[in-house]
């Protein structure tokens, strides 16, 4: 073996490899996540998955934000990237804007959507006040509340979408759309048969890149809503913080982190596989 793998392997070991194993081990314990006494609790905290009803409405947000976050990006993605790929002054700057939220943290992107919703002196409202509007309360209702974080979270990731398609399309052959284009083929027939067939490579990686990253959204929620009002716009992932801290029941959180590993597992298999099966060959 080269030697040169062997810092890389030792890594991956130590921070990817050993905290799943453990993680699944404490999945089947009652450990508290403090004191010294784990005890062997069998399957009792997946059980208690199947009955806990909180659970299941942050699930159902989990999979909202990663569907959600996944179709808003590749339509708004693909959009730019068809806009982009044109020649006009200062396309590269255009491009570096539309990428730049994608380098910024989460954290202070929450923040800075936070203060443009805010109640008080938040920006939305205070634009809506000088026009002689009332205040909106944006947080109030749940279902408000999770549009709003699935929409945050895709303006801030839709660079990458976009940086993917104009990758596809860039290595689309200028044969072949000039060919087309002598056979008739302009406008939307150029798109659709042509453009959208090979950029099935693309779709691929984007949709999946997407689609792991909303199913494991955790930062925008805590910063921008904190989860709530009440439960109303946890995901998986900052459920398991609550339990894990503010419940003490880290074997619990640890059961939602397997589920929500294995989701994510099959969740990229079967994309892989259905996209891989339309896959265009050049």
């Amino acid at each position: 073996m080269n030697l040169f793998y062997v810092p890389v392997l030792a890594l991956l070991a130590v921070f990817t490899i050993y905290p799943v194993i453990s993680g699944i081990q404490l999945s089947f314990t009652n450990w508290d996540g403090y004191s010294a006494d784990r005890a062997f609790a069998g399957l009792e905290n997946y059980g208690r998955l199947l009955t806990d009803s909180t659970f299941r409405s942050v699930f159902v947000n989990t999979l909202i934000y990663g569907i959600g976050s996944t179709a808003i990006q590749q339509v708004l993605g693909l959009g730019l990237a068809l806009a982009l790929n044109r020649r006009f002054r200062l396309r590269g700057a255009v491009r570096a804007v539309v990428y730049l939220p994608v380098l910024i943290s989460p954290i202070i992107m929450g923040v800075m959507y936070y203060l443009l919703f805010q109640y008080n002196f938040g920006a939305l409202n205070t634009v809506i006040e000088a026009f002689g509007g009332e205040k909106v309360v944006w947080f109030e209702k749940g279902s408000t509340a999770v549009a709003i974080v699935v929409i945050v979270n895709s303006l801030q990731y839709v660079g990458v979408s976009m940086i993917i398609y104009l990758a596809g399309l860039q290595s689309i052959p200028e044969d072949l759309t000039q060919a087309a284009s002598l056979d008739g083929a302009s406008g939307w027939k150029l798109f659709w048969h042509i453009t959208l067939p090979l950029l099935q490579p693309a779709f691929a990686t984007s949709i999946v890149l997407n689609l792991i990253g909303g199913l494991k959204l955790y930062d925008v929620i805590k910063v921008l809503t904190g989860g709530g009002p009440g439960y109303a716009t946890n995901s998986v992932s900052t459920y398991i913080s609550v339990v894990y801290f503010n419940d003490q029941s880290a074997g619990y959180a640890s059961a939602m982190g397997v589920a929500l590993f294995v989701v994510i597992a099959l969740c990229t298999l079967a994309l892989n596989a259905l996209l891989n099966r339309t896959r265009v060959e050049m």
